[in-house]
């Protein structure tokens, strides 16, 4: 028991919520005061990246003929390696963080965003293979430790004295005060078909990784225009992104009918995950987020939010910790869309979108893609006046669980560059990509390079092909053949890694198609 992180969890459980409620409303009077001063206004657009792995097995003990029994088990990574290859910790101890560093939107910026994930993990792939393990970029793991089962790791914890503590979670004490509040949902539960999951922590969210592309907007009294945009493409860019249909064998049902498993499989259980886990009846954290009328209205969303982990606050010199506290409790807002304010000093303040819908992609060309894509829609749709902003927000939240639910095979509504509703998937993609392309064009891209950012994208589309359809394609095929759940799922993540050995930093998830693996 780690003495020194329970202590520290105490005092977080002892601050006054009350008093934490009322400063954060306080500080969202400095926020809206220093908007009104322009202070977060920046005149040009900035790209950023957050991106998630979790780390497996790299295999080199694997015999040859072993493929679909052995190897890619989660491995928890030692702190020290995290240091070293300069990854930030995340929820569970098998996460690594990477965070780009934000680049103006332009032709530069976005060589610079790719070539610096592409730079970093390669040296942390040097790394991590010293050590026996790989990082995996996808959106959920399913094969656990080498001698541990899914269940156990995900729901193992300590008490001490009252303080649940979970064995496996990182010790940020946020993470652990979230299983202690008063407000923390009793138990966590992943509600999911033929999955049954019950926690004392949140440890189950450790399930899933992801990516989330950051739009800094050029003058923040226009963030409510970009928030509603980045709504309305929310459904149709998750529905191409969708990297998560299966859990670990033992967390199904005992006795569950394989072939119904595949059949009743979600594209994107990362949005069923984490919306179940976190939310409760009387506080809905993480959920598809209403139109914003102004930018004042999203800073009250961020103070009035509930309160799960009320952290004491250190206030510093930097220019943002005017407004600590409102940060801190923006660390809990958990939203699909949502907008960020910070800045270390005044000439850095900004006000940002991040887009948080996406799961960690088969490849960093993949990521990459989404990354450019959503900047290159928030670039020209909001310039060109693009009448999906008149889409009723109710058929924008239809489309993203639809997307969520059926990836491509859920249907979408879209409003076209003309005005006309159509659902017809060659007709949503062609408009949503001509704009990305124009976007970046705008933004000063070539052409050619402009197209090369969204021919990820593109390829899925006229492949109807996903990550998702493409291990329910594994999983389904293995089962006809009469594998179980614990051969088949296994079995498909194997090939999943051993794809993505190939192709991670230098391919995209086409050249799996190209390979005939997805169809």
């Amino acid at each position: 028991m780690n003495r020194d992180l329970v202590a520290r969890v105490r005092d977080v459980l002892d601050v006054d919520v009350s008093e934490f409620r009322a400063q954060a409303q306080a500080d969202a009077e400095v926020v809206k005061a220093e908007l009104k001063d322009g202070t977060f206004d920046n005149h040009r657009s900035i790209v950023g990246l957050e991106y998630e792995f979790y780390a497996v097995a790299d295999g080199r003990w694997r015999r040859n003929g072993d493929d679909d029994d052995a190897g890619s088990e989660l491995v928890r990574v030692p702190r020290r390696l995290l240091e070293l290859i300069r990854f930030e910790k995340e929820l569970g101890l098998h996460n690594a963080e990477m965070t780009t560093s934000p680049q103006p939107l332009n032709a530069e910026g976005l060589r610079a965003q790719a070539a610096g994930v592409r730079s970093h993990l390669s040296s942390a792939l040097q790394t991590t293979r010293i050590e026996g393990m790989r990082l995996v970029s996808d959106g959920i793991w399913t094969i656990p430790p080498s001698g541990e089962t899914a269940r156990r790791y995900l729901t193992d914890s300590i008490s001490d004295e009252g303080v649940r503590v979970a064995t496996n979670m990182t010790d940020a004490v946020r993470y652990h005060a979230m299983a202690n509040g008063r407000n923390a949902p009793t138990p966590f539960v992943v509600e999911a078909p033929h999955v049954s999951l019950e926690a004392d922590t949140v440890m189950p969210e450790s399930l899933i990784t992801s990516i989330q592309p950051h739009y800094q907007v050029p003058h923040a009294s226009d963030l409510p225009t970009y928030h509603n945009y980045a709504l309305r493409v929310a459904g149709p860019l998750l529905a191409l992104g969708v990297n998560s249909p299966f859990f670990p064998p033992d967390l199904y049902d005992e006795g569950v009918d394989p072939a119904a498993v595949v059949e009743d499989a979600r594209a994107e259980n990362r949005i069923h995950v984490f919306e179940s886990v976190l939310n409760t009846e009387g506080a809905e954290k993480v959920r598809f987020p209403r139109d914003l009328d102004t930018v004042e209205e999203a800073v009250d969303r961020v103070a009035n939010d509930p309160t799960v982990v009320p952290m004491p606050v250190d206030r510093g010199d930097r220019f943002d910790d005017k407004f600590a506290t409102l940060r801190r409790k923006h660390g809990t807002f958990w939203r699909w869309v949502r907008p960020v304010f910070d800045g270390a000093d005044r000439s850095s303040a900004n006000a940002r979108i991040e887009f948080r819908p996406i799961a960690a992609q088969p490849t960093v060309r993949d990521s990459i893609a989404f990354l450019a894509t959503f900047a290159g829609l928030m670039e020209s749709l909001p310039r060109h006046e693009h009448p999906v902003i008149g889409q009723d927000w109710g058929v924008a939240r239809e489309n993203f669980y639809a997307a969520a639910r059926h990836g491509t095979a859920g249907e979408q509504r879209w409003i076209t560059n003309d005005g006309q509703e159509t659902t017809d998937p060659e007709t949503i993609y062609d408009d949503l990509f001509s704009h990305a392309v124009e976007g970046l064009r705008a933004a000063g891209c070539a052409t050619d390079e402009a197209e090369s950012y969204v021919e990820p994208l593109r390829a899925r589309v006229e492949a109807g092909v996903t990550p998702a359809s493409w291990k329910r394609d594994q999983v389904r095929r293995r089962v006809a053949d009469g594998a179980s759940l614990a051969t088949a799922i296994p079995a498909m993540q194997r090939a999943y890694v051993d794809n993505q050995t190939e192709t991670l930093l230098d391919g995209s998830f086409a050249d799996w198609l190209d390979d005939g693996d997805g169809t």
